[in-house]
């Protein structure tokens, strides 16, 4: 018995948004129905390369494990039947097409409701619908742009140009809102019955996200200071070098920073003027963070690290993105397995990172082709209505 077994989700959504929010659900099993365009299917599926089919792409392989596929053209009458008996056996229709374009189609709340009046109804958003922004387009370059995500390497390094934090970070909190959202909806569901419509607005998940310590002393009124999280903007803040590579070393507490300047030769260094006048404005972690880089190349980051472990320092050593893979706790875990998918071949699948006690580890389901499921799935609903 998995989590969410006899759960039953119809996903509409594209990229990486919703398909990352229904993976997670689909991870603790629901059914998840992943409606796509005929032919090409979801962009999700060209997010990588290397593979002889360029629909079964390596983002795809893990944002859209575990579902079913079926290709449906909406404009089509028999297709958007199709549609609509599975939103009748369906607990959530889950979707990201723009207001307008999906009631045109008949497949707003209202539409929808009709068809099951407790359906979850869950629409993936780029702004919330309430604002002056309902209307407009909204991918994660321009999520980081609005909610000031871009300002923060600015504020480190000293160079003006804002610049996007090299991730889909903004599609996958919004999809990480998504998935919560919809686990809540169905708690609600299960305490009264009900079914309900649920908007998740990228805009304003990503700024809940980012702004919970950089809105800082600007939260205030009148504001006490700026925005931004001092700590996290200090330039000396950064992985510190050895004699072979760099490490990240956290002087968290003052009973740890202490501890770590005795490991360093540095012990006399919190003791003087300058630290004791800095600290009193709170501007004494640059001093700490200078002394640090100025000592850890003497040892190789091997040496640093058994030291560090040795006394409770909280330090990693900075591995290359290529290398991860090969990092001795996620070999020792199984975190990423050696699977092969029936259609690609040999690829690394990442475990869902949180385990349950009441439901112990399974093989997840893998990715599928386009339309991979279409007959089966309408082969379901032709039994079904006998």
């Amino acid at each position: 018995m998995t989590i969410l077994n006899g759960i039953r989700i119809v996903d509409l959504t594209t990229v990486i948004f919703g398909p990352y929010a229904t993976q997670m659900l689909a991870d603790l099993g629901a059914e998840v129905i992943k409606v796509e365009t005929p032919g090409l299917g979801d962009i999700s599926r060209y997010l990588g390369s290397g593979v002889p089919d360029p629909t079964m792409g390596s983002i795809h392989l893990t944002v859209n494990r575990g579902k079913r596929s079926i290709a449906l053209d909406l404009k089509k009458p028999e297709d958007a039947a199709v549609l609509r008996d599975l939103v009748a056996e369906s607990d959530v229709f889950f979707h990201n097409v723009r207001g307008k374009a999906i009631a045109k189609l008949g497949f707003d709340y209202a539409g929808c409701r009709a068809i099951k009046d407790d359906i979850i109804y869950v629409h993936g958003t780029g702004f919330g619908q309430d604002g002056p922004y309902a209307d407009l387009q909204a991918y994660d370059d321009v999520i980081q742009a609005a909610t000031g995500t871009t300002s923060l390497l600015p504020r480190v390094d000293g160079d003006p140009r804002p610049r996007y934090f090299p991730s889909l970070i903004a599609d996958k909190i919004a999809g990480q809102f998504g998935a919560q959202a919809i686990l809540a909806a169905l708690i609600h569901k299960l305490r009264t019955g009900g079914g309900q419509a649920v908007e998740v607005p990228m805009f304003e998940c990503f700024a809940s996200f980012m702004l919970t310590e950089h809105l800082r002393d600007a939260a205030l009124d009148p504001p006490l200071g700026p925005a931004g999280y001092p700590r996290q903007l200090d330039p000396t803040r950064q992985p510190f070098p050895t004699s072979d590579g760099y490490l990240a070393i956290v002087p968290y507490t003052p009973e740890s920073t202490a501890r770590l300047m005795a490991l360093l030769g540095s012990a006399g260094l919190t003791e003087t003027p300058e630290f004791e006048a800095a600290k009193a404005k709170g501007q004494h972690m640059p001093i700490v963070y200078s002394e640090i880089a100025r000592k850890t190349p003497a040892k190789t980051t091997a040496e640093w690290l058994a030291l560090f472990a040795a006394n409770d320092i909280p330090a990693m050593a900075a591995r290359d993105l290529q290398d991860v893979k090969e990092d001795p706790h996620f070999v020792a875990t199984g975190f990423f397995r050696h699977r092969t998918h029936p259609d690609v071949g040999a690829f690394h699948e990442m475990q869902p990172p949180v385990k349950y006690g009441a439901a112990p580890a399974r093989d997840l389901g893998f990715a599928p082709k386009v339309d991979g499921d279409g007959a089966a799935i309408r082969a379901e609903i032709a039994a079904r209505h006998g």
